[in-house]
């Protein structure tokens, strides 16, 4: 690539080329690393408009030039690594645009937690945030369409995307949200790269309807392909090109613009806390609970937990607690599971939320009397500070293990499994077998209430045996998924770790119709090469890192 003629463009922002912040680009939370070429921090939209001209025109004589939008660099599939020109958004493009009754107009380079605190002090929130929320930024959020511990009742980013800003593959930038058959009619007269790729998109979706209806899983979270059967809203009558934008992991186009829905939180929460000794009883447990409508409903196993009792110190920093006294008082029945082994097999957190303390309370209590009835040990949380100990015992185990673990590293490429919640009395036995196999530790915690589980092993990756170990695992854990219907991935996207598998999970028809839905909107292959379509195993495992 010419980066003269990069530094002739007359671009406001950074164009970076040094040694550190190439290695730092080169990685994000995944177990790859991949050394871009150039690293640019554009200012506003027309320094990426030139960019994408300046693109276009290499491509011919440079076949490997392309563009990776990045923002917070917290994906764990490898989303926002290339080899090309990285765009780093979280420099310039970090602003709160508007912030409406029930909306937000932000940009893709802004932290999430800097959102939350602009929409919590009007009384609003965007309710999909992920466990990642403390380092995360809206514009991976979009591209990956997050969910986390309120996706049971208030579902995924995919549901609060309103209005997305778009540059596409001419360079230009455009507006795209849902339309109604007047709309679409004008959009599709269009004679213009923005009417071509609607009159495609239509006759995509027309020529195919039944396939692609029939290709959407069953589950409640899926992040894994093209979401075509989402543009058509057959009961609202609408098109939406931002329903195939939200996932897409910047492939499609560079997002510089999200208009959100927002929604006033729930002020009030109790908390009950399920201890499994085994899984005999979890089917019943979850769906006595999902009855009742928790807000959220958690998980996470007896890895975690010890994790958590190891690291303790940490975990009250986090915590932050007025009486540091009190607050190590109550990790005294952790303490005792240590001493006694008495560890449960899975710890269930359910919170429950109410206009008043009493609802919650009420919601709770029924909850708790239904679980301990049943003989299984139950808690009901009363205090604020001991319902947050474990909300970070269960946010904060990753974070923990990449922190801590010095001889080994965290490998996450089965880490975002989901299958429907009945079938987790199978389903679990038989992954901690697959598992148990390999004689590495390992946790596993998540969203019990979706069915959806992260699965964090701890690997040496100067061992040339990890990198035969992950396609391998890989393949068994979801073979193991998609025998249950479910997805590979519910939140954490494709990547270069999932990409190479998706014709397995959707078959070679609906594939081929993700590659013709990339065509249509990057024909020169200009935008995140490799994710989605165009990937390859082989290469993905050449880039896990060997530290």
């Amino acid at each position: 690539m010419n980066i003269e003629q990069i530094q002739k463009l007359g671009l406001k922002g950074e164009i970076s080329l040094d040694e550190a912040t190439i290695k730092e680009y080169s990685r994000d939370a995944s177990i790859f690393e991949i050394k871009p070429e150039v690293v640019i921090a554009p200012a506003d939209v027309l320094d990426i408009q030139k960019i994408v001209a300046f693109v276009n025109a290499a491509k011919k004589t440079d076949p490997g030039v392309s563009i990776t939008p990045r923002a917070g660099g917290s994906c764990m599939s490898g989303g926002a690594l290339n080899t090309s020109i990285i765009l780093d958004f979280k420099k310039h493009f970090d602003h709160l645009i508007e912030l409406g009754s029930d909306y937000a107009i932000a940009e893709p380079g802004m932290y999430y937690r800097d959102f939350e605190k602009e929409t919590l002090a009007h009384g609003l929130l965007l309710p999909p945030f992920p466990a990642s929320r403390e380092i995360c930024a809206l514009g991976g959020m979009v591209g990956n369409n997050a969910a986390g511990e309120k996706t049971l009742t208030h579902g995924k980013i995919e549901d609060y995307v309103l209005e997305l800003n778009v540059i596409l593959a001419d360079g230009k930038e455009y507006i795209f949200k849902a339309l109604n058959e007047e709309e679409l009619k004008e959009k599709l007269a269009l004679q213009t790269f923005e009417g071509e790729v609607y009159r495609k998109v239509d006759q995509l979706i027309k020529n195919n309807q039944a396939l692609i209806d029939s290709a959407k899983p069953n589950v409640s979270k899926n992040s894994a392909g093209y979401y075509l059967w989402n543009i058509y809203d057959k009961e609202k009558k609408t098109f939406d090109l931002t329903k195939l934008f939200v996932g897409s992991q910047g492939t499609l186009g560079i997002v510089t613009k999200i208009k959100f829905r927002l929604v006033p939180p729930e002020k009030n929460s109790t908390m009950v806390v399920v201890f499994l000794k085994n899984l005999d009883n979890l089917v019943a447990i979850v769906q006595k609970i999902l009855a009742l409508k928790p807000e959220t409903f958690e998980s996470y196993d007896d890895y975690t937990l010890k994790l958590a009792i190891r690291f303790l110190p940490d975990l009250v920093r986090i915590l932050k607690p007025k009486n540091i006294l009190k607050m190590g008082f109550q990790f005294l029945p952790e303490f005792w599971m240590t001493l006694t082994g008495g560890f449960p097999k899975l710890v269930l957190l359910a919170e429950f939320t109410g206009k008043t303390h009493q609802e919650s309370y009420e919601k709770a209590q029924n909850a708790f009397n239904q679980v301990q009835a049943m003989g299984i040990k139950t808690h009901l949380i009363k205090d604020e500070q001991e319902a947050n100990k474990y909300w970070v015992i269960r946010r904060e185990s990753f974070a923990l293990l990449r922190k801590h673990v010095k001889d080994k590293h965290t490998a996450p490429f089965i880490d975002d499994i989901i299958v429907r919640p009945e079938f987790l009395p199978e389903f679990l036995p038989k992954l901690n077998k697959l598992l148990q196999q390999y004689k590495f530790t390992y946790t596993i915690a998540g969203h019990v209430g979706n069915g959806n589980f992260h699965i964090i092993p701890l690997m040496d990756f100067k061992d040339p045996k990890t990198a035969q170990i992950i396609p391998k695992l890989s393949d068994e854990v979801y073979n193991l998924v998609l025998s249950y219907h479910g997805s590979i991935t519910a939140e954490h996207n494709d990547g270069l770790i999932r990409s190479p598998y998706l014709k397995q999970m959707y078959g070679e028809k609906v594939f081929k119709l993700f590659e013709e839905t990339k065509k249509i909107f990057d024909p020169e292959n200009i935008f995140n090469p490799g994710k989605k379509v165009g990937s390859s195993l082989e290469y993905s495992m050449q880039h896990i890192i060997r530290e």
